[in-house]
């Protein structure tokens, strides 16, 4: 018995509406914020990660699944989907294009992780990328674009964090701040901080190790360290989301785990998932394309993990539609009946009806059965009487109500119905 692989999950029939509930909802908030669907490959060349995620960050430093192919090249799984679609941006020229870019994507996405409570080693992500504009107004639109998600799938117990890291000429005043607080209490800190203390300071405040936690609440805040224009432009975020009612709380240890983010940063939160309960985060990027080798594009943008969104709406009770999946059974009760069945499931399925027939040759009190079993919304038997008339009995699974209907005329009332 080979076994699947740890951290990753199989996807059974029997939950596979739930995915696609999600990603309806997905695909149907991006078609009203006006976003074009991108796809990205499943591995890059792993100096995109590097350069584009940060050198410093869990994610390259500890998590990513990087391999050498049979060309001798250095190739990685993506870990997220952001620098993939800022790739993609640079290299098809989207940069020519009318601007603002406004895309989205659902991808898989892999990360060598401790497995955990809707936290996989193979997961996906929900992705929102806009780039070309940086106006508050795009920030305030990115984080409704994501508030609106959440509400569609009838999501009510998150909270919206956000905060503004700057840009790297403020951010520059503000490490030199951090060291002077950290210095003191180095010998206090985890390994992994020690490390960070001197190549990136910002990265001490995203720190998970609890006693780590309790040294940076003290640490001065990013916020009195803002310049003049990043201030401003955290001011009209806030102030275009009380516009809309949106709710929030400012939280100025919000820093993001990747390095690419300026300005404003932002998650939605939950405490019934577990301690790492942030189920959407995302935030602007100014400089990551460039970085990467394209024009200077201002860029934001945000990503929500599909299992951890699965797993709340189960512990919070938002309700996952089952659908319909059988819409008519028809049962055949000699092989010249079953044959007429075949027929008439095809042309039911050609016209847009879900039909379904007998596959296992049983009998007709197991077919109907069967047909209770799997939900089938209708069912009709068919046999000798049935086709020397062309009438069937329409049967109603849910009441158990009969209806006599032409088999030629039943697309037309099942679509009626």
């Amino acid at each position: 018995m080979i076994n699947i692989p740890k951290g990753t999950k199989d996807v059974l029939p029997s939950q596979s509406y739930k995915w696609q509930y999600i990603e309806d909802k997905a695909r149907a908030v991006a078609k009203r914020f006006c976003l074009d669907e991108i796809r990205t490959p499943a591995f890059e060349h792993t100096e995109l990660f590097q350069r584009g995620v940060g050198e410093t960050t869990d994610v390259v430093n500890k998590e990513m699944y990087t391999f050498e192919d049979k060309g001798g090249r250095s190739v990685t799984l993506k870990p997220e989907g952001t620098a993939g679609a800022v790739r993609l941006f640079i290299e098809n020229g989207l940069f020519s294009s009318p601007l603002p870019v406004k895309t989205f994507y659902i991808t898989p996405a892999f990360r060598y992780e401790r497995p955990q409570s809707g936290r996989l080693r193979e997961f996906h992500q929900f992705g929102i990328e806009v780039f070309g504009s940086a106006a508050p107004e795009t920030d305030a639109e990115v984080i409704l674009a994501a508030s609106e998600f959440l509400k569609e799938l009838g999501i009510k117990q998150v909270r919206l964090e956000i905060n503004s890291i700057g840009c790297p000429e403020c951010r520059a005043e503000y490490n030199k701040k951090l060291k002077e607080y950290f210095k003191p209490r180095l010998g206090e800190l985890c390994e992994t901080c020690r490390t960070r203390f001197e190549s990136n300071p910002l990265r001490l405040l995203d720190c998970k190790e609890e006693e780590c936690k309790k040294i940076n609440a003290g640490a001065p805040s990013i916020l009195e360290s803002l310049c003049p224009d990043c201030a401003r432009h955290f001011e009209r975020v806030k102030e275009l989301l009380k516009a809309q009612g949106v709710e929030f709380t400012v939280n100025p240890r919000i820093v993001r785990g990747l390095d690419y983010y300026t300005r404003t940063v932002f998650e939605f939160v939950s405490d019934r998932i577990g301690a790492q309960g942030t189920v959407c985060g995302g935030g602007r990027y100014d400089g990551l394309v460039s970085s990467l080798g394209g024009p200077q594009t201002p860029a934001t943008g945000f990503a929500a993990g599909i299992e951890r969104l699965m797993l709340l709406m189960e512990n919070t009770g938002a309700e996952i539609p089952k659908p319909t999946k059988i819409r008519i059974y028809i049962a055949g009760m000699d092989e010249s009946s079953r044959s007429a069945a075949f027929t008439i499931a095809r042309e039911l399925r050609q016209a847009g009806v879900a039909a379904e027939f007998d596959h296992m040759e049983r009998s007709v009190k197991s077919q109907l059965k069967y047909a209770d079993k799997v939900g089938a919304e209708y069912v009709a038997v068919i046999g000798e009487d049935e086709l020397a008339t062309g009438v069937v009995s329409l049967k109603k699974m849910a009441t158990g109500e009969a209806v006599a209907v032409k088999i030629n005329d039943l697309c037309a009332y099942l679509k009626k119905e």
